[in-house]
């Protein structure tokens, strides 16, 4: 660290909406300090997406067996958890050195605290001050507040990522991407109770219910405990077990575990940044940003999930960043958000993806399409393998045949969805990629039956 306590920029955030800007703007001979509590890499490359991925890549193995037993594969797979978490600490431990090596390499400060404003161009960190002529932020989200009693008891996503041992009996609290995904790995890792409580009438709500019902079969197939309409009013202790209390339409029930998980989505984390004496504005969606990433500081640049602007995806923090550091090297608001087409999945076995409207969306612009929906499992790509859910519904406008929308349920989901994404970025018509010559047989060819 430099002794110096002035920057040019000072980037508050150690992930993928901070650390690409970092870099950035030092490269072009910027004094630049880049500032995190927590281990450099953010929550994507240590806590959530990629260390996920990896014990999805594990359980994978297992699914794959139980698919294919008596088709000609003779095994009997099952998870060894401390070995799988050891197999993420092979990513998740090298990550922080590396990038907190590569800002070094560009020319950045890097300084271990929490960052807090004392005014608009000086923050405090470790009780030292610092100030700089712009600064960045970028300190991604936070599980959400609950306001229950015993909340203090939750584990967290992280915290779940780390455990040594499995849980023999497990609740996730929520029913969204973390709550399904991590249902999914405890199952197939051999959780002898899985629960997932879901407020709502049910899960994953931001993507298509016919897909999800199916989805929804497919976890309760695999001996998950899925109850909806359940919301959660305490968490409780007794030794080692804990009890969850929720309410229902029918009544108030509990369910025991070993371990209850915080599962319910997360919100921007900027409580401890005290931004009011920045002059920065912000609400429960986050910083308030303009399309050039700029806040109502005008010194100041905000992106990712802290921010008030596109969806909190890894990809999204990611182009927004760059918005940002190129309207801080430019001096000027000279690059503007434009966001293409983003598919996101949920890492569920079976994946589920989506890209473009909802049919619900699609009705509500008043837009006039034919659904083209089916359920799969008698397909040749699900037969190859072994599943025994998988589904599509894609949106094509009538008259443009242009796609609209395109939700996808099974095996290759998560790869389909980015192909649908382009194709639909480039203005590819129905007919057009019926028209298309894939590589068969592949999961990419089934797209041509899917439009």
């Amino acid at each position: 660290m430099s002794d110096d306590k002035s920057f040019d920029l000072i980037v508050i955030g150690g992930g993928t909406g901070g650390t690409g800007v970092a870099r950035m703007v030092a490269r072009a001979g910027w004094k630049v300090a880049s500032v995190d509590s927590l281990p450099f890499g953010g929550t994507c490359a240590l806590r959530g997406c990629d260390p996920k991925r990896m014990l999805v890549a594990v359980t994978e193995g297992v699914e794959w067996a139980r698919n294919l037993d008596g088709k000609g594969l003779d095994a009997e797979a099952s998870v060894d958890w401390p070995a799988m978490i050891a197999f993420k600490r092979t990513f998740t431990d090298v990550m922080p050195g590396r990038i907190e090596g590569g800002l070094a390499k560009a020319g950045v400060s890097v300084l271990h605290g929490e960052a807090r404003f004392t005014g608009r161009d000086t923050i405090e960190v470790n009780g030292g001050a610092l100030s700089a002529r712009h600064f960045h932020i970028a300190s991604g989200a936070r599980p959400m507040t609950l306001n229950i009693p015993g909340e203090e008891l939750l584990a967290t996503s992280t915290d779940f990522l780390e455990l040594p041992e499995r849980p023999d009996r497990v609740v996730f609290i929520g029913g969204g991407f973390i709550a399904m995904e991590f249902a999914h790995i405890s199952k197939r890792a051999g959780a002898r109770e899985v629960t997932v409580l879901e407020m709502t009438k049910r899960p994953l709500g931001n993507f298509d219910p016919d897909l999800v019902e199916i989805l929804s079969d497919a976890t309760a197939d695999l001996g998950i405990d899925l109850r909806t309409e359940a919301k959660v009013l305490k968490i409780e202790k007794d030794g080692g077990d804990f009890t969850v209390t929720y309410e229902t339409p029918k009544g108030t029930k509990t369910v025991n575990c070993d371990l209850a998980v915080h599962a319910t989505g997360r919100v921007p984390n900027i409580d401890h940044l005290n931004l009011e004496a920045a002059g920065v504005e912000y609400s429960r969606r986050g910083i308030k940003v303009s399309r050039f990433m700029r806040t109502t500081n005008p010194a100041i640049f905000a992106a990712g999930d802290c921010a008030d602007s596109g969806p909190n995806l890894t990809p999204v923090s990611d182009y927004e960043g760059h918005i940002a550091a190129k309207n801080l090297l430019a001096g000027k608001d000279e690059r503007e958000a434009d966001y293409p087409l983003i598919p996101s999945v949920v890492f569920t076995l079976p994946s589920l993806a989506s890209v473009g409207l909802s049919e619900a969306a699609a009705r509500d612009q008043g837009l006039d399409f034919d659904i083209h929906f089916a359920k799969t499992a008698g397909w040749y790509s699900s037969l190859r393998v072994g599943a025994r859910h998988s589904a599509f519904k894609v949106l094509v406008e009538k008259g443009t045949n242009k796609i609209l929308g395109a939700h996808l349920l099974g095996p290759g989901a998560e790869e389909q969805i980015n192909l649908f994404a382009m194709a639909m970025d480039a203005g590819l018509t129905a007919n057009r990629i019926k028209g298309l010559i894939f590589a068969y047989p592949s999961f990419a060819s089934d797209i041509g039956s899917m439009v």
